[in-house]
């Protein structure tokens, strides 16, 4: 079978959650025996960067990208809104990407073309006018819920309005987007449910984010046993749901788990922390700002805290922290679309008293953290495996091909 992934940022090298989900796809089509051609676009936030592909990588996906300057603009967003256009979208969309997909799909055929989240929705026309290929996309997130939750979290009556916006122009593009695809692939159930209930004669798939399983064996030491849990958050803060979370979480829960737990310490890891972060004065709150091996970091740590208040889809770091044998203390947004137990795989905390009555229970029981530690690594072995993946993805294919 011959794909064709098209992808809106460059999966290596693999800086956020996004990259690491495109990455992880790409390997499961090759592992299944598939021929892959991969191009994607390269931005100002994920450049394309020679030393982070390998010479093997490079030639087995015979990977190509094309830069697009995304750098939001206000004027052009201004003009959006008079369009009905969603301008987080209409970014990505540029003729020197149409003119190369255009040469690729002039010199080669391709069985499915999947693509990478809806950001690439502007390219369909173009792929249906070139190409007979079947048209599947991977849907990451709703994207639209990401916006209205900030928009219900927001205070700035300026902010509230420009991101009820966006969240409507969102809305719109996915709608008309089902009507325009083969088939998709929703990242969590929850996800699946708001695409099938839109649009249900489309055929659709929960294909959650995967981990090779054998990158996080581990030691039977590395599972947590402290009265003294260290707690830390690694995520990228270009992505505004995790920048609102940790203010809250500094503003509003750390006070208390600090009064409550002097001793207790919070490291706050990820690319492009913004100032702001970077000279609070919090105590016993350390910023180190981007980290050479994500993992390596994690497994330097305890509990891994995710306070998220809007998003959508799956936490890929989550994942890999359960993978590694991490407690993790989230919100209920932040284990949306896990088929989790609170307090069995991991801790759900909602308010600041919530937060502080989990935090109790590790210090008081750390032999609970090593269960969950366990738990959760089971968990992911079964859940998030590529190898089951890989041939739901195979499956679907094939269903779609014969459909």
């Amino acid at each position: 079978m011959k794909i064709l992934q098209l992808c809106h940022k460059t999966p290596l090298p693999t800086i956020d959650g996004g990259c690491i989900a495109i990455h992880n796809i790409t390997q499961c089509l090759l592992d299944s025996g598939m021929e892959v051609k991969v191009v994607a676009v390269a931005t100002p936030k994920h450049p394309f960067v020679i030393s982070a592909f390998s010479q093997s990588y490079l030639t087995k996906t015979r990977f190509e990208s094309v830069f697009i300057d995304t750098t939001p603009h206000k004027i052009e967003a201004i003009k959006t809104l008079f369009t009905g256009k969603s301008y987080q979208i209409s970014r990505f969309y540029h003729k020197n990407m149409a003119n190369k997909l255009i040469e690729i799909l002039k010199r080669e055929d391709f069985d499915i073309i999947h693509i990478e989240s809806i950001y690439m929705a502007p390219y369909i026309p173009l792929l249906r006018k070139h190409s007979k290929a079947k048209i599947l996309m991977r849907l990451h997130n709703i994207e639209h819920q990401i916006w209205e939750r900030l928009s219900e979290n927001e205070r700035n009556p300026i902010m509230k309005l420009a991101y009820r916006v966006n969240a409507r122009q969102l809305l719109r593009v996915e709608r008309k987007i089902l009507h325009e695809i083969d088939g998709y692939m929703s990242i969590s159930e929850p996800d699946y449910r708001f695409f099938h209930e839109t649009v249900p004669q489309v055929p659709g798939i929960v294909i959650p984010f995967g981990i090779n399983v054998d990158n996080y064996e581990m030691e039977d030491d590395d599972f947590i046993a402290t009265d003294h849990p260290s707690l830390f958050h690694l995520g990228s803060m270009n992505w505004s749901p995790n920048v609102e979370g940790i203010e809250w979480f500094l503003d509003e829960v750390w006070p208390g788990i600090h009064a409550a737990h002097p001793e207790l310490t919070f490291t706050l890891a990820g690319h492009d922390i913004p100032e702001k972060l970077k000279q609070r004065e919090d105590p016993n709150v350390e910023v180190v700002g981007a980290v050479p091996d994500a993992n390596e970091f994690m497994m330097d740590y305890d509990i891994m805290v995710v306070p998220l208040l809007s998003g959508s889809g799956i936490r890929i770091k989550i994942v890999e922290a359960m993978a590694l044998g991490r407690v993790v203390i989230t919100t209920s947004i932040g284990a949306e679309g896990l088929d989790v137990q609170n307090g069995k795989h991991l801790f759900i905390a909602n308010t600041p008293e919530e937060f502080v009555a989990v935090i109790n229970k590790c210090v008081s029981m750390p032999d609970l953290c090593t269960i969950i530690s366990e738990n959760a690594q089971h968990y992911i072995s079964v859940h998030h495996n590529n190898t089951v993946i890989a041939q739901k993805i195979t499956d679907f294919y094939q269903k779609v091909l014969a459909k």
